[in-house]
């Protein structure tokens, strides 16, 4: 029980940046470890997959190439997990909480009846100790996410059962290149072994896909807004003012629950995480859930008319006033002082 498996999610031969993501914090906790990151793709043509991953410092690629693994449906890919699983029995397996990762990892967990957390925002490794038993377990996963509606942050542990499993959230970890020189070892494996003729009861005909409007993930810039800003009509300022600094827009859950905004949107706990250059916080108190979603933004102004909001404690800059009345001379002035 050696190896850390991460689950990478492709979508027309492009690995997701949520795999990455996990590819490169499992390169870290595997350094810790002393053991070896293992990734797996599934799906069909994936020649190319080893050229994207191995930079992220993978050691071994497992590949499932058919052309009924492609686009994903539950049972075969559940089916490789567990039985790929069972035969390298890793000490860890992590996946993106993803649609597809909130459907295939409970699935995997259940069948090999190990435990799963889900929307973890931090991994580390560390130890416990079990005073019942008077035990202590080294080298555990920290899987670490918020609970109680984000009012806490809870550490979950797996002592006894294995692999420990975690989904993380997209956007929550960092997306580095270990070594651009990096080669691991890839092995083909043959899918027949690892699903049964069962496994394929469900075609998939055709899929609709709808690209999203905004690119919120990866915004350098980031003029968000919540409930303060009072209207759908005063939110519409947010649009204005992010055309002018090539900004993308934002919104807190309140915003979204009341209309101003799509949920595609949303930045917080129950929405992306986002991690931009600058964050413009407009009418947003700053509860906890939302700030989980952008505290790792570089430069944080909020704009709020309470001195006392949440968000101002980690805001870099703190503009007291009314949104309505701030935004439109922040556009004035950067019309006048830009070329």
């Amino acid at each position: 029980m050696n190896n850390l498996f991460v689950y990478c999610e492709i979508e027309d031969g492009i690995v997701a940046d949520v795999s990455l993501e996990l590819l490169t914090k499992g390169r870290s906790l595997a350094n810790q470890l002393g053991c070896r990151l293992e990734a797996i793709a599934i799906g069909s043509g994936l020649q190319g997959i080893g050229a994207q991953v191995f930079p992220y410092g993978v050691d071994v690629l497992h590949l499932f190439d058919d052309a009924r693994l492609y686009p994903y449906t539950s049972l075969p890919h559940t089916s490789i997990l567990v039985n790929l699983f069972k035969e390298e029995k890793p000490q860890i397996a992590l996946m993106g909480a993803t649609s597809i990762g909130r459907d295939l990892g409970p699935r995997v967990s259940s069948a090999l009846t190990s435990g799963l957390t889900a929307d973890c925002t931090s991994l580390e490794i560390g130890s416990h100790e079990e005073k019942k038993e008077n035990k202590v377990y080294e080298n555990l996963l920290y899987q670490i996410r918020p609970a109680f509606g984000g009012n806490i942050v809870a550490t979950i542990v797996n002592p006894e059962c294995r692999p420990q499993m975690a989904t993380v959230r997209e956007g929550v970890m960092k997306k580095e290149i270990y070594d651009a020189n990096y080669k691991g070892q890839t092995v083909q494996h043959e899918v027949a072994g690892y699903v049964s003729n069962t496994d394929f009861a469900i075609t998939v005909i055709d899929r609709q896909m709808e690209k999203s409007k905004s690119n919120i993930k990866g915004a350098p810039i980031i003029v968000a807004g919540g409930y303060g800003m009072g209207s759908k009509e005063n939110f519409q300022l947010l649009f204005d003012l992010a055309s002018v600094i090539g900004a993308e827009v934002g919104a807190s859950r309140a915003a979204v629950d009341a209309g101003f905004a799509e949920h595609e949107r949303q930045i917080g706990q129950t929405g992306v995480t986002v991690r931009p250059k600058l964050y413009i916080a407009c009418g947003i108190s700053g509860q906890i859930q939302h700030i989980a979603g952008m505290q790792e933004s570089s430069l944080i102004i909020a704009i709020n008319n309470d001195p006392n909001a949440p968000i101002n404690t980690i805001a870099d800059y703190v503009i007291t006033g009314e949104a309505e009345e701030v935004i439109p001379k922040m556009i004035k002035y950067y019309k006048k002082n830009t070329k």
